[in-house]
């Protein structure tokens, strides 16, 4: 089992930059592909963007290229999501995310770190 814990959303204006964390604990292995979802009112959750622990390869949607960045701290177990040029279509609750590997679906979830963003 995987435990993991987002922090670090808030509110911001649009235009600016914001950081959020997700500390993983429990089993983690260096197979696992650490995603970052979003959701917003009314809307389907979408991946934004994803993470290999092994090797630290990224993907991004394409809502997302050029503004965030993902990135991993093997030590601290813990994955970010940088975002930069924030608009107010980026408002939603933000969630970690890990596939352990065994199928395409993600297994293990964070409760979530709403994100909103103020025109």
């Amino acid at each position: 089992q995987a435990q993991l814990v987002e922090s670090g959303g808030g509110l911001v204006q649009a235009g600016g930059s914001l950081r959020i964390s997700c500390s993983a604990s429990g089993r983690i292995f260096s197979t696992y592909v650490m995603g970052w979802f979003r959701q917003a009112p009314g809307k389907e959750r979408e991946l934004v963007a994803a993470i290999s622990w092994s090797d630290g390869n990224t993907a991004y949607a394409n809502s997302a290229k050029g503004r965030f960045t993902i990135s991993r701290d093997n030590a601290k177990n813990t994955v970010y999501l940088q975002m930069n040029s924030l608009k107010p279509e980026d408002t939603a609750v933000y969630y970690c995310a890990a596939n352990d590997g065994s199928s395409a679906k993600y297994k293990y979830w964070g409760q979530g770190t709403q994100v909103t963003v103020s025109s």
